[in-house]
């Protein structure tokens, strides 16, 4: 079961992928489709969340767009 960390409120675009980053902000990269160049892709910061991210915990963009933890299974 997810648990919500912070209210942000994020509106999602169409091919961008929306993530948490190392600094606990909300970022988004562009999609990689068929044809174009692979490799690391340039991320923006669409919101300042300020989370400080937890050992055992995955951090995602929810669909109100407010960032949401959920503990890993791990170990079973």
């Amino acid at each position: 079961m997810a648990e919500k960390v912070a209210k942000v409120g994020v509106k999602k675009q169409v091919g961008y992928l929306y993530f948490v980053n190392k600094h606990g902000d909300v970022a988004r990269a562009k999609m990689v489709r068929g044809g174009r160049k692979k490799g690391k892709q340039k991320q923006e910061v669409v919101a300042k969340a300020g989370v400080k991210k937890q050992k055992g915990y995955l951090y995602f963009i929810d669909k109100k767009g407010d960032v949401s933890k959920a503990k890993m299974a791990r170990g079973r």
